[in-house]
């Protein structure tokens, strides 16, 4: 949706609301309902505020100690969302409803290095200094429950009715008994500008994904944070409840695949055109993996889907179509790309994209040689493993050249404060698993 196409829209009473949002550091949509009068009189020209502590709580809003852009003593003051208008579109699950992602910025104009948003932009600038731009498409995998979002909270998320009580992975007739909300996430994305490919169910009981064409980097992170928060309200106003979770249960985790290229100037492929950067571009992916593994594993949670066998990766290796591994070659000529299949759903598609941007840069110019392809079962492989929990991670990541000079030091400090913050949480929690294992046999 252009400007002008927002103001008849406003004239003849098709629109009332303008949803001006952020992506917070989990990946979430945060900001104001705006009235849309104010919104074109106002926000256009001299843009808006919002508090600062949005980039420095914990997942619940609580605010927390040890970021240095925000806090008690600088009196957690506004910085400024600046309405991106590549991004207005409408809103068809909310009547009367457009939204616009915003940048963030100070005062004097300066980014908010720290925002999802802005280090992603930061490193497709680097792509840029070289006439070149990142595509990218993610497919995230989630779990639909008969149940809604109130009960389950109200059950303590214990004896959920799933939508589906068998593996449906490609089941014609497993879908369609979710077809009506399915089908109405879809077309509902599509009205927001999305380009839907396909739906299909998974392997876990009501566990489904809904997948769209690949786009340009940073359009591909902002459709995936508002088609997330758009399928849960979808469900929500069915009366049901969706979960991105990295891992519920025992069983399938949730998955986040990302596929990523690079197309030059002229709109082709490099990785087609220039093989040995494409070997260079992959290269740095496994060279970088474990140290960036935070930002693709963001949560205690992402850590439990590492399991052998699970089809969740557990070595740092490359394949030709080989799902065991963490990276996965797939496509050919100008659809040659990279598959990272490390992250969950619960990742932060923004930090994702600039962690793989980050990591196939530092191959490239560092010309790192990448290792002949894996074949068989990576599960089994000598090969060195992810970190398999976030104490590990946090500590690569913490030690690793390759983050600080990608994302600078603030950056670095920022998101090793966030993991701080979440493994506090963590080890302060006492969960089901103790008190059933110890309650009377301890």
């Amino acid at each position: 949706m252009k400007l002008d196409e927002l103001r008849n829209a406003v004239d003849k009473g098709g629109v009332d609301t303008v949803l001006l949002t952020i992506a917070d550091m989990e990946g979430r949509l945060q900001g104001k309902r705006l009235t849309a009068g104010h919104f074109l009189d106002e926000v256009v020209e001299h843009d808006a505020e919002g508090c600062n502590y949005l980039l420095a709580v914990d997942v619940d809003m609580n605010t927390v100690d040890g970021y240095a852009m925000s806090s008690w003593e600088r009196g957690y003051g506004d910085f400024v969302m600046k309405p991106d208008f590549d991004t207005l579109r409408p809103v068809p699950w909310h009547e009367g409803t457009v939204l616009v992602m915003a940048d963030l910025a100070w005062e004097d104009g300066s980014d908010v290095v720290a925002s999802p948003r802005q280090i992603l932009r930061r490193q497709l600038a680097r792509l840029a200094e070289r006439g070149w731009r990142a595509t990218a498409g993610t497919e995230l995998e989630f779990i639909v429950f008969q149940d809604s979002y109130e009960d389950a909270w109200r059950k303590g998320y214990r004896d959920l009715d799933p939508a589906n009580l068998y593996n449906v992975d490609y089941s014609m007739m497993g879908t369609a008994r979710v077809e009506p909300l399915i089908r109405r996430i879809r077309n509902s994305m599509a009205g927001a500008g999305m380009r839907v490919e396909n739906s299909k169910g998974e392997c876990n009981f009501g566990q489904h994904e809904i997948n769209f064409h690949y786009d340009e980097a940073l359009a591909t992170a902002d459709d995936h944070v508002i088609y997330k928060t758009g399928a849960k309200e979808i469900a929500a106003q069915e009366g049901m409840s969706i979960t991105y979770m990295a891992k519920l249960d025992e069983r399938e985790g949730n998955s986040c695949h990302i596929h990523c290229s690079i197309q030059d100037e002229g709109g082709g492929n490099v990785f087609a055109d220039d093989r040995q950067t494409f070997d260079q571009f992959v290269a740095g992916q496994l060279a970088a993996l474990r140290e960036l593994t935070l930002l693709f594993a963001p949560n205690i949670n992402s850590y439990k889907r590492f399991v052998p066998g699970s089809f969740a990766p557990t070595a740092v290796a490359w394949g030709k179509d080989n799902r065991t591994c963490s990276m996965r070659v797939v496509g050919h000529g100008q659809g040659l790309r990279v598959e990272n299949r490390l992250p969950g759903a619960d990742v932060n598609p923004y930090l994702a994209l600039a962690a793989m941007i980050a990591a196939g840069l530092h191959g490239i110019e560092n010309q790192v040689p990448l290792e002949p392809a894996f074949e068989g079962n990576a599960y089994d492989s000598d090969k060195p493993k992810v970190p398999h929990t976030m104490y590990a991670a946090r500590d690569l990541f913490a030690k690793s050249d390759i983050a600080r000079e990608a994302f600078g030091q603030d950056v670095v400090d920022h998101y090793l404060n966030r993991a701080r913050i979440e493994l506090e949480a963590h080890e302060a929690a006492v969960t089901d698993w103790e008190k059933f294992r110890g309650f009377e046999r301890l």
